[in-house]
């Protein structure tokens, strides 16, 4: 169940324990919490403080939308697929079939050779329709349109990852990736963070990184286009990926089948409905939880992950947690932990175990077990997966 926190103008429900949550993105909260436009927000188990908006923050605004609640990796969100394997089915050399799937995707600031054809991609169509409507994009982002087509099932880097995990109790294999929009959802988001900054109605904002574009402006309907469109590319950067990822582990494991894959966003715009008010419903670091969705909520790159079904709660907009959430920063895991505390607590999981990926040290991030409990109103777990094989950028 949800605390309720004094947000002056809206409520805060948060199903974190306010005392746990820093200073910072409390600030950012109560921030969101009283910028006139906004109808609720819900603060997830996962929540910390991010760049404008607090990351495990769902925000329903009418007739508005704030970017920085979206924030610069548009569409960034999990897919996952059950296999056919079972443990033993696996290679005894793990670092094969990591191997084979580094070089099936391009990670870091990686990006293919030459476009993946989109036949590779099953079950989705409508490539040409989606790519012409690359030209109607800001203008600012024209040059890039060969690399956006290049990075299309690419990893990137940070928290994104691909694994194999393994079902608890099952021992079933299950693929699982974590990416975004790449380099052209980062472009789209910074050019309309500034335009947003510079609008007349945001100038006594207490945070301009909170600057809003409102319905029925040029602003608005220009942000929309590029924001829908982004996020159907991450999609569809997913879906490659998946399609990339599944081809690799059959050319290890030639007799491998696959259920349909579950994928959701986590950091997204969606129009629903609340209290009978249609409604801009802004997740950054959350999923929607609605009734029977499935969704995936990882941990960290040494604990393991939870498929989870959704239970429909509207007090948090029919949303849950995207994740464990860091409960550090990047540059104090750096000072806190060395390349030798990663190598234990990524013990039993081939994985990149060097001092360029201390900073998604497990011990970076709060505890999943727990973020899970804290949301037993908001979804129940399907399965529980653990990792034995993780690859980052």
């Amino acid at each position: 169940m949800y605390t309720a926190v004094d947000g002056s103008r809206v409520p805060i429900r948060m199903w974190a324990d306010p005392a746990s949550v820093e200073d910072q993105a409390m600030r950012q909260l109560h921030n969101v919490a009283n910028l006139p436009w906004v109808h609720g927000v819900a603060v997830m188990p996962d929540v910390h403080y991010g760049k404008g908006a607090t990351v495990g923050s769902v925000i329903a605004m009418r007739d508005a939308v704030s970017p920085a609640a979206v924030g610069v990796d548009i569409g960034c969100g999990m897919s996952a697929v059950r296999t056919s394997l079972t443990a033993s089915d696996l290679p005894d050399d793990l670092g094969k079939l990591r191997r084979r799937i580094e070089s099936a995707v391009p990670v870091g600031f990686g990006l293919h050779k030459t476009p993946v054809n989109p036949a590779k991609v099953h079950g989705v169509g409508g490539w040409d329709a989606f790519w012409q409507g690359f030209g109607e994009l800001h203008t600012g982002v024209q040059e890039l349109h060969d690399r956006a087509a290049r990075q299309i099932g690419s990893l990137g880097g940070g928290n994104h990852f691909i694994e194999v995990c393994l079902e608890e109790g099952t021992g079933q294999v299950w693929l699982m990736l974590h990416s975004g929009s790449r380099n052209i959802g980062k472009e789209l988001a910074e050019r309309h963070m500034a335009v947003a900054r510079k609008l007349p109605h945001n100038a006594d904002l207490p945070d301009r990184d909170l600057a809003v574009f409102v319905a029925g402006t040029p602003e608005m309907q220009a942000y929309r286009r590029d924001l829908f469109w982004a996020q159907d590319y991450a999609a569809r950067n997913r879906a490659t990926m998946v399609a990339l990822v599944k081809q690799a582990l059959k050319d290890v494991v030639p007799q491998t089948t696959f259920d349909d894959a579950i994928s959701c966003h986590h950091n997204y715009v969606a129009e629903e409905t609340y209290d009978g008010v249609e409604l801009l419903v802004t997740r950054k670091g959350a999923i929607r939880a609605g009734s029977g969705d499935l969704g995936i909520i990882p941990g960290s790159m040494g604990t393991g992950s939870y498929i989870v079904r959704g239970l429909g709660n509207e007090s948090s907009f029919q949303s849950a947690s995207h994740g464990a959430g860091r409960r550090m920063s990047r540059n104090k895991a750096k000072k806190l932990f060395t390349a030798d505390d990663l190598a234990a607590q990524t013990a039993g999981v081939e994985c990149r175990k060097d001092s360029g990926v201390v900073d998604e040290i497990p011990a970076a991030y709060k505890d999943i077990d727990a973020v899970i409990r804290a949301q037993t109103d908001l979804v129940e777990v399907v399965a529980h997966l653990k990792q034995v094989v993780c690859v980052k950028g």
